[in-house]
């Protein structure tokens, strides 16, 4: 996304030419001042229409304004944070950055909807923090102690398989499976009611999603949010929801977790992927008033609430009033730092450039381009494996995970697709297309999917690209068929391209063979 990038380059512009008024002396300054720096902002504009970037950033503030900010205030905390002269204050998130980039996030979770309240925003170093930051506070603060019985909806980013069972965690693990199956037996990635009915079981503290979903790529259907809430409502209303929305701006109409149980959800969310932004590290961590986890914090026995006010009363006098997201502030910094804890101001301000820009954005959306994009690769892929593309309202398209063993009796007929499954594991699977096919793709089954799927990314290469790696993937499989069958393009005897007709398995090495 380079508009938002522009921006954030004029805006330095502008904040050097602030901090210069003040007198300076060559490579020093004292710093911007915020009186009337407003109207300096519309004469910088007003005189350096051509500069790059000048006229998005003027968009930028225009959204701020039209939500009723104090002018000189908006702009001085914009041009402040990007000065980075000291830590951040407040040092959760800054004022202005956390109401436009919540109102971004509403957009984009909702569907349109209204949430109950406000999200409160921590911004953290992109989601990988919030994750860390998030597993550890609820561990603190007693919500989820070492030990407790947690859900996870599978397939799932590998980071939430693992770190569940870290040994300071230990957490028993309950997998609640995307079961579904459409009318020829492909993945919906959807899940069964019997599947949610793991989730009644007051016993499960909290559940951990990926919607849309990764590897999938999938969100959560009406259905399932219906469910969840009546769920909650009937059997285990203290469930702490966590949903990592990354994908969601993939998907038009995408509705969050949050939108039907506020109370209960807290929202992760990244700004890696929608932007192109995986190395700003820009994330944030969300949760609505009168959340579940504050209830449940309050109504610790008296020896624990004890011991969290130990904790915390170096920062508060009032540590049994500290919301559990200033918790998380300060347990980003071990609580006696929690002076320099929160995202830097540079970084602040990108973000609320790239929420910003978005809000503005009504006629060219950047959102719609992305998804197109997305969209004809997959078209692209799916053409060369020979696959129909049914239209799909819960796709994000941002991967896909493909199950081979389906695949290959849809294309190659069940003979086929029963030597693979006998002949092959995931992970070999994925080493002889990087070998012989020259293609990398992961292993489904490390993120807890099907042992033959495999995921692509259509985050990555440009259309013909990815015809070339599905006709890639055809030729493979082909060779196998030769080598399995005597069918298909003739070659050397063991296969295709010469190779042995360990297709798809991983054959040990020198020193596994010897032990």
């Amino acid at each position: 996304a380079t508009n938002p990038r522009e921006a954030f380059f004029a805006l330095g512009t502008f904040a050097l030419d602030e901090s210069y008024r003040s007198g300076h002396e060559p490579g020093l300054s004292e710093g911007p001042q915020q009186d009337g720096i407003a109207g300096r902002f519309d004469d910088w504009v007003a005189q350096n229409p051509a500069h790059r970037g000048a006229e998005t950033l003027r968009l930028c503030v225009d959204v701020g304004l039209k939500a009723g900010f104090d002018p000189d205030a908006w702009v001085y905390e914009l041009v402040d944070g990007i000065i980075g002269d000291h830590y951040p204050t407040p040092d959760r998130i800054a004022p202005h950055v956390e109401q436009v980039v919540s109102r971004y996030l509403t957009r984009e979770l909702c569907a349109g909807e209204e949430l109950a309240s406000q999200l409160h925003l921590f911004a953290t170093e992109g989601g990988s923090a919030a994750m860390c930051y998030l597993f550890d506070s609820l561990n603190i603060n007693g919500v989820l102690p070492t030990g407790s019985k947690v859900a996870l909806m599978v397939p799932a980013f590998t980071p939430y398989l693992e770190i569940p069972r870290l040994p300071r965690f230990g957490y028993e693990i309950v997998e609640v499976v995307a079961d579904g199956r459409d009318a020829e037996g492909n993945h919906t990635w959807q899940f069964s009611d019997a599947e949610l009915e793991k989730l009644a079981d007051p016993d499960v503290a909290a559940l951990f999603v990926i919607n849309p979903s990764n590897p999938p790529s999938v969100m959560l259907s009406d259905h399932t949010l219906d469910r969840l809430t009546t769920i909650v409502a009937e059997h285990n209303p203290t469930l702490v929801i966590v949903t990592d929305d990354v994908y969601a701006t993939f998907v038009d109409g995408f509705r969050s977790i949050v939108t039907v149980l506020p109370s209960n959800t807290i929202v992760v969310y990244s700004f890696s992927k929608l932007f192109g932004a995986t190395g700003w590290r820009l994330g944030v961590v969300g949760m609505c008033d009168d959340h579940v986890v504050d209830r449940i914090i309050a109504g610790h026995s008296t020896g624990m609430r004890s011991a969290l006010r130990e904790r915390y009363e170096t920062i508060t006098h009032d540590a049994r009033s500290l919301r559990f997201i200033d918790r998380m502030v300060a347990d980003s910094r071990l609580v006696a730092l929690n002076h320099t804890a929160g995202l830097s101001g540079p970084q602040q301000v990108q973000m609320v450039l790239f929420a910003a820009t978005e809000l503005a954005d009504e006629l060219d959306s950047y959102e719609d381009r992305c998804r197109e994009m997305l969209a004809s690769r997959l078209r692209c892929l799916y053409a060369a494996l020979g696959i129909d593309l049914d239209p799909d309202q819960f796709r994000a398209g941002y991967y896909v995970e493909l199950d081979m063993a389906w695949w290959a009796r849809h294309r190659y007929g069940p003979e086929f697709a029963d030597r693979l499954v006998g002949t092959a594991d995931s992970a070999g699977l994925v080493c002889d297309l990087a070998a012989h096919a020259g293609i990398v793709v992961l292993d489904g089954g490390g993120f807890g999917s099907d042992d033959l799927s495999i995921r692509i990314s259509l985050a990555n290469l440009r259309d013909a690209e990815y015809s070339e790696l599905g006709e890639r993937i055809v030729a493979r499989f082909d060779a196998y068929q030769n080598a399995w069958f005597g069918v298909g393009p003739t070659g050397p005897a063991g296969g295709a391209d010469g190779s042995s007709d360990h297709y798809g398995s991983r054959q040990p090495s020198d020193d596994e063979e010897s032990t």
